[in-house]
């Protein structure tokens, strides 16, 4: 039970604040944004229509359906693991994940667009959100985890099941 509880509490804590920040985003919509360090970050106001770096542009149900799908099987990966010390990071990354996800879908579902406001002007890099960050801090941590923390037999525990219940 304290599994669930740990994962609802962290995911509203993200949700939310992916959730506040965009709407304190809507007020510098139709602006030239604000610059917070001049020539290298700035937050500007972008209706993104796509997937990241603006592919799939305007393939809104397409991108509903492959969110929700990631979706189940984010949750149902975190259903199967144990919640020990050993195991925490990888539900973290889990928890921040879903967060992410939930946060751009909601975003598509309610508007059509996904709204992005931090824009690294210095490299020109494409405009993103709180939620993008939540996925890339989570691919990141993931990778370092499985090449230098978990071991083969600690990821076992994603493998399917045969009909007698045994590991393929």
């Amino acid at each position: 039970m304290r599994k669930y509880v740990f994962g609802l509490a962290g995911f509203i804590i993200l949700f939310a604040a992916d959730r506040l920040t965009k709407l304190a985003a809507l007020s510098i919509k139709g602006t030239d944004g604000i610059p917070v360090i001049n020539g290298v970050f700035r937050f500007l106001y972008l209706e993104n229509h796509g997937a990241a770096f603006g592919v799939l542009q305007n393939q809104r149900f397409f991108l509903l359906f492959i969110t929700s799908i990631i979706l189940i099987i984010i949750i149902a990966a975190y259903i199967k693991i144990p919640f020990t010390k050993r195991y925490i990071p990888m539900s973290i990354i889990l928890i921040l994940i879903v967060s992410g996800a939930m946060g751009n879908m909601l975003d598509r579902i309610l508007n059509g667009y996904v709204i992005d406001f931090l824009y690294f002007e210095l490299i020109d890099f494409p405009i993103f959100n709180v939620a993008d960050c939540y996925v890339v801090i989570a691919a990141v941590l993931g990778a370092i985890l499985i090449m230098f923390y978990y071991k083969d037999e600690d990821l076992e525990i994603f493998k399917p099941r045969n009909k007698k219940g045994e590991k393929r």
